[in-house]
């Protein structure tokens, strides 16, 4: 595979310097326009060291605007990184639509040298990339551009690389025992490398693999790729495939079969409710043990999120109150998703939910959540067809990244019947500290019911895993609502704690 990267490929210096200001002029010109757009370009720098990855970066900075380009490297996950799953310092620093971002030391890094360093046996590692092909595949179906470099340099000309820096007064710093122990493992670096490279090119995200030998044929030959990726894409979204402009088929329909929804929440016993004294005994009881289940999690490391999704109305509120009111305030946070700002629409919309995902031992409620996506978004018409179709798959891939990091994942469906949405919609209009609650979009949402029905039917038929299960609770009665989703969260608690105990041992 390599084998044409070690060629020592030369480009004269007068090439070059004939070269380089027409592609610095195509790079500014590029992104200006590019600025315009309404996708992001994620370059990712990968390959042998001392092939040159630092010093491209930095010709790429020195020849672009660099407000509107920026750089990140990844070293070893810190203390606020190892806490939460491991993709979090990646979708935190990904580019916001019509800017650049330049990857050193990306989501390939720790695989590839765990396998190397034999920390890894074939079989995970193979696990690992088809992650890292879900990731990218998440990124380019919401629009990114992925360019990816490996930049290679054959063994001998890798040792010589590294002596010629080490004797560098100005860079013999960059040098390290480390990069002496990589080319010591060169032969499994590059058995590893191809492995990565044929398990993860794809059309969406596809490697180029670029000599590192001469830094004047690095830099023409990596500028130019990015010119020309980010040229084609933007005259491809100039004009549709065909030419034409077709209309979005509506985000729901009714059952092929023309037979009245016989959905999961119709089937529901919303009669379900609780006594007075019954009530204040649950709470008591409940509210008692997930203070002290809480603490124990926050000992053990153990975050939690919980997942709030509800008709208006429902009393997602009251029960989250109902928990909160016996956690340590410095131990919660209390999301509540409503249309995204400029900077989240911006970026995928699982972006502004990585942001917020807790430290360990910590809890986030999501008041709204990702499923958005797939409700509100796709009734709405707010997200294409094929954009919340595909939806289900990405946050199942997302649910599993927080489970397998440790996360307690718990998500509540608080359902009630049309009937009692009405009757509360009206004490609202009453009640003066809750008419603000009820809004236009509340009254108009409500007209489209058996939509958001059909809806949730697909979102607990598509995500409700054995990893994340949904929990759905009868909530016509506040009470018996509260004290359900009270019972589940310290159920799911226990449980998280016993294995957590027993592996331990």
């Amino acid at each position: 595979m390599f084998r044409t990267a070690e060629l020592q490929r030369k480009l004269p210096k007068g090439d070059y310097h004939q070269q380089v200001p027409q592609l610095r002029e195509d790079l500014l010109i590029m992104q200006m326009e590019l600025r315009q757009a309404d996708f992001p370009v994620i370059v990712v720098f990968a390959g042998v060291d001392g092939a040159g990855k630092s010093e491209t970066v930095n010709m790429l900075h020195e020849w672009m605007d660099s407000r509107w380009l920026s750089t990140r490297a990844f070293g070893d996950p810190s203390d606020e990184e190892r806490d939460r799953p491991e993709y979090w310092r990646f979708w935190r620093e990904l580019p916001p639509k019509g800017r650049i971002a330049l990857f050193l030391g990306s989501w390939y890094s720790v695989p590839i040298l765990d396998r190397v360093y034999g920390r890894m046996d074939l079989a995970e590692f193979d696990a690992r990339l088809e992650r890292i092909k879900t990731f990218e595949k998440t990124l380019a179906d919401d629009g990114a551009l992925i360019l990816k470099f490996w930049m290679h340099l054959s063994k001998s000309a890798q040792k010589d690389r590294l002596r010629k820096l080490e004797k560098n007064p100005l860079l013999h710093w960059q040098i390290s025992k480390r990069d002496w122990q990589h080319w010591e493992l060169y032969d499994q670096f590059i058995a590893t490398a191809e492995r990565t490279i044929m398990k993860t090119s794809t059309g969406q995200a596809p490697w180029k693999i670029v000599e590192g030998y001469d830094a004047r044929y690095r830099s023409i030959t990596v500028a130019a790729a990015i010119r020309d990726a980010i040229r084609f894409r933007l005259e491809e979204a100039k004009v549709p495939a065909n030419g034409k402009t077709t209309a979005e088929p509506s985000g729901s329909s009714p059952p092929e079969s023309g037979l009245p929804l016989v959905s999961i929440l119709s089937q529901l016993d919303t009669d379900k409710s609780l006594s007075k004294e019954d009530y204040a005994a649950g709470l008591k009881h409940y509210q008692s043990k997930l203070s002290q289940l809480q603490r124990a999690a926050r000992e053990h490391r153990i975050s939690t999120i919980l997942v709030f999704e509800g008709w208006d109305a429902a009393g997602k509120g009251g029960s989250i109150r109902r928990i909160t009111s016996v956690l340590d305030a410095r131990d919660y946070q209390v999301i509540q998703i409503a249309a995204p700002t400029d900077e989240e629409a911006a970026h995928n919309y699982l972006w502004r939910f990585w942001r917020h995902l807790p430290r360990a031992g910590r809890v986030t409620i999501f008041d709204r959540s990702w499923y958005g996506r797939v409700l509100v978004e796709r009734i709405e018409g707010f997200a294409r067809t094929r954009e919340w179709q595909r939806a289900y798959a990405e946050i199942n891939d997302f649910e599993d990244q927080l489970v397998e990091s440790g996360i307690v994942l718990v998500k509540f469906w608080l359902h009630i019947t049309p009937d009692e949405q009405l009757r509360r919609f009206k004490e609202r209009e009453q009640i003066v500290y809750k008419a603000w609650k009820l809004t236009d979009e509340d009254w108009r949402n409500r007209e489209r019911w058996a939509d958001y029905e059909l809806a949730v039917n697909d979102l607990v038929e598509r995500t409700s895993t054995q990893q994340a299960p949904w929990t759905l609770v009868e909530a016509n009665d506040k009470h018996y609502a509260r004290i359900e989703v009270l019972r589940t969260l310290c159920e799911r608690l226990e449980k998280a704690l016993a294995s957590r105990t027993k592996s331990s041992k």
